[in-house]
């Protein structure tokens, strides 16, 4: 027996990542730019002017030239279910399939467009509702919406102060590797020794037992819960 399924929805591949990226700048700004999204997709400023022609021809943005660009309901609505298929398929990958957290982007940006409500719906199910993912990103539910997390960063606590890991703000695979190398991940309790006067660096001990030093870049990048 033979399962076919679509690779493509009735948005195309490229329009979803448009969409997709939209949003996450939409996360930090109220409307973006035609040269932000240039820069986000790695493309031409005149092949996104023309992407977003078709995009606000078909409802999904909202969009005058020189004005910026907004999602519409329907375009967040299609950019918030990119987003929950692509961080579930990660946590499928980590959880199912032994991926690291540093190997799952680039397959989940393929995964993420098979058009199929049910099989996400399963996948789900079968990983008992998760609320972020591997990386410590929030995933919408069926509705869109999220479990939301009061994170901040490392760098912004003081000595002696305790907390938990989130999540992280660089997903590179560099730096999942980096923290790999350093044994520090999602749900370790870390503790701040010392800060370094002149460059900001920390030492640090994780689990109450690994001791370290990193310095204030990578404290920028992690996401911790204060205990």
């Amino acid at each position: 027996m033979y399962i076919c399924i679509k690779l493509i929805s009735m948005n195309s591949f490229t329009e979803e990542n448009y969409l997709k990226a939209i949003y996450k700048l939409l996360e930090k700004e109220s409307v973006v730019t035609t040269n932000a999204i240039a820069e986000k997709m790695n493309t031409k400023a005149a092949s996104v002017t023309d992407m977003l022609k078709k995009l606000a021809d078909k409802k999904f943005i909202n969009y005058q030239k020189y004005q910026g660009v907004s999602l519409t309901a329907k375009g967040e609505k299609v950019a918030l279910n990119i987003i929950r298929k692509h961080r579930l398929w990660e946590m499928f990958l980590v959880e199912k399939l032994n991926f690291k957290w540093d190997e799952v982007h680039d397959v989940a940006e393929q995964l993420e467009h098979i058009d199929s409500d049910k099989l996400i719906a399963q996948i789900d199910h079968f990983l008992n509702f998760p609320k972020f993912d591997p990386h410590g990103d929030p995933i919408p539910d069926a509705n869109g919406k999220f479990h939301v997390q009061k994170s901040q960063l490392l760098s912004e606590l003081k000595k002696n102060s305790v907390c938990v890991m989130t999540g992280v703000v660089d997903h590179s695979p560099a730096f999942l590797q980096y923290l790999d190398q350093a044994a520090i991940g999602l749900g370790d309790e870390i503790k701040i020794k010392d800060i370094v006067s002149f460059d900001k660096s920390l030492q640090i001990s994780v689990n109450k037992k690994n001791s370290l030093f990193i310095s204030n870049e990578v404290a920028k990048n992690i996401l911790v819960i204060i205990k």
